[in-house]
């Protein structure tokens, strides 16, 4: 493991993150930058919101909020139709997202939604998954003027099997195959590229963690603690509903206040990472998820553990984009003139 000196590297002109880059990390932030830049430009017009709103939230003071709003009036099908593409499903607890890439892993077009159908990497409505998931199929498949044959998936690492094939099931209901299943901080590391670090992949309902040696995974891990439990404490702060706290939770205008209110939480998410990854102590940590940009929270997890914390643009779309990285490339197929979503939902394939 490469160790991190003090006088870290300014980042490029351009590069929005939180926090400075330790020399021996060999982390090309100028590359990740475009990866997500490029992700979020394929993104269809009614996902535009949630990445504003990201953007606004996790780049104070940058120009990644103004350039997510401009992709309003930019976002159309593309003018090409691909024959093979790779799509990634991500069911998050949160937010649901499907990515297809090209077979360069070039994005080609992308969806996303909120939704309430996963709790801590376990699907809890079944029916519910597979109309979000066959809804953000339809949509990309407009962008794309073809229809999408598979599809990878991911889970939390430390889920039981059975519950990992559930997230096969949903996508295979919804007319795809499924090509195969990868952890999610594996698949944040399919973007992120790291030689050495730790990657921290904070979603709705748990905290992922994968340590990389040597440009490999040697060690993944994942406790609850994520998004929905920032809500939670709100809530209860407040004596609000949890509609009304996952609002002040979102919006930019509150944040600095709510800050005190949910640094316990983001501590939580620091000692988990400190407990699996004491034996790589000087390991940089690289934070994921849509909930690590809320403000502060790099500074609350890198001042708990004792090491350097960073956060790429929109970093709820660095999961997702590393799912489909992750995937074979498939042939597409003629797009129906009959919408999946109007179908009867294909049995899933068991064994």
């Amino acid at each position: 493991m490469n160790q991190t000196t003090p006088g870290y590297a300014a980042a490029p002109r351009g590069v929005e993150m939180s926090g400075e880059q330790p020399p021996g990390e060999r982390l090309d932030r100028a590359v990740l930058d475009a990866r997500m830049a490029a992700l979020a430009e394929v993104l269809d017009a009614e996902s535009i919101g949630a990445l504003v709103g990201s953007a606004a939230r996790g780049s104070r003071g940058s120009g990644a909020s103004s350039r997510a709003e401009s992709l309003l009036d930019s976002s159309r099908p593309s003018s090409v139709t691909p024959t093979m593409v790779k799509v990634g499903v991500d069911l998050g607890t949160a937010y649901t997202v499907v990515v297809a890439l090209d077979e360069q892993d070039r994005p080609l077009a992308a969806a996303s939604a909120r939704a309430q159908v996963v709790r801590d990497g376990v699907v809890l409505d079944y029916l519910g998954a597979v109309e979000l998931v066959r809804s953000l199929k339809e949509r990309v498949e407009a962008q794309l003027g073809c229809a999408l044959s598979a599809a990878h998936g991911a889970y939390p690492p430390g889920v039981p099997l059975s519950d990992v094939r559930a997230v096969q099931h949903v996508i295979e209901a919804t007319g795809m195959d499924c090509t195969g299943l990868v952890d999610e901080p594996s698949a944040a590391n399919a973007v992120l590229q790291l030689r050495d670090g730790v990657v921290v992949d904070v979603g709705g309902g748990t905290t992922g963690v994968a340590v990389v040696e040597d440009g490999q995974v040697v060690h993944t891990a994942d406790e609850a603690t994520g998004g929905t439990h920032l809500t939670l404490v709100i809530a209860g702060a407040l004596g609000v509903s949890i509609e009304e706290a996952e609002r002040l939770k979102t919006d930019p205008a509150q944040q600095r206040s709510l800050l005190p209110v949910v640094r316990p939480v983001m501590e939580k998410v620091a000692a988990i990472v400190a407990a699996h990854t004491r034996r790589w102590p000087e390991s940089t940590l690289y934070l994921v998820g849509g909930s690590v940009a809320f403000p502060g929270f790099a500074e609350v997890v890198s001042q708990a553990i004792g090491r350097p914390a960073l956060v790429p643009v929109h970093p709820v779309y660095v999961t997702p984009l590393g799912i489909a990285r992750s995937a074979p490339a498939a042939p597409t197929q003629p797009l129906l003139t009959t919408p999946l979503s109007s179908l009867p939902a294909r049995s899933p394939r068991h064994g």
